[in-house]
């Protein structure tokens, strides 16, 4: 969780809302991602989606049932249907999203989804920390 939290204050840098992604396979970082929505303009261009494209490309797969998502904030419907469909075997994430979070906050596509039920899910893990980087950049940014 740590190389995302660099990412994440990466993407704070840049004036990016900060949220960070690795995607790891056997104990490596394969595939890493900070939010670039301004910076290319697109919508899609979440620290996850380009995550798991990188690691996938990478791999020369997309399939990703043997690598761990760690991503510092729980990911939003777009990138909870990406994970599912990248089939990534495990998720960690840090903070809660208690307006967009699609894990366990509010639309909660994991529970009972036929894609990939047995996806480990762990949350919480930093969260102090990742919480943090998302308030004091959007204190800053509401002066």
């Amino acid at each position: 969780m740590g190389e995302a939290m660099a990412e994440a204050r990466d993407a704070a840098g840049r004036g990016e809302v900060p949220v960070g992604a690795v995607v790891v396979r056997n104990g490596r970082p394969v595939g890493r991602g900070s939010n670039r929505v301004e910076a290319l303009q697109d919508p899609t261009a979440h620290a996850e989606i380009l995550a798991i494209g990188a690691a996938a490309e990478q791999a020369g797969n997309w399939r990703l049932e043997d690598a761990t998502l760690y991503v510092t904030l729980e990911p939003c419907t777009m990138c909870t249907g990406a994970i599912l469909l990248a089939r990534v075997g495990r998720l960690v994430y840090g903070a809660t999203d208690p307006r967009a979070g699609a894990v366990v906050s509010t639309a909660r596509l994991l529970d009972g989804n036929p894609y990939r039920h047995d996806m480990e899910v762990v949350g919480g893990i930093m969260a102090p920390e990742c919480g943090a980087l998302l308030q004091e950049f959007f204190r800053a940014r509401r002066g």
